[in-house]
């Protein structure tokens, strides 16, 4: 290791990325897949505002349910 290292041309957060930005992957089986494929058409949404929509649907169901 040096013994001074120059930071005086750094960028603070240059790589940073928030948690809340990480795109996670979801593994359907193909079946599901499928079936919200051809949902997604009929509907003419992508397929991940259709997912997003009826995840959220699912937890407000399961949120009235506790």
């Amino acid at each position: 290791m040096k013994k001074h290292y120059d930071f005086s041309n750094a960028v603070v957060g240059k790589y940073y990325r928030p948690l809340e930005s990480l795109e996670i992957p979801v593994y359907l089986d193909n079946d599901v897949k499928t079936g919200l494929v051809q949902l997604s058409q009929q509907s003419g949404k992508d397929i991940s505002i259709l997912v997003n929509e009826l995840l959220k649907k699912d937890l407000e169901l399961i949120s009235s349910v506790h």
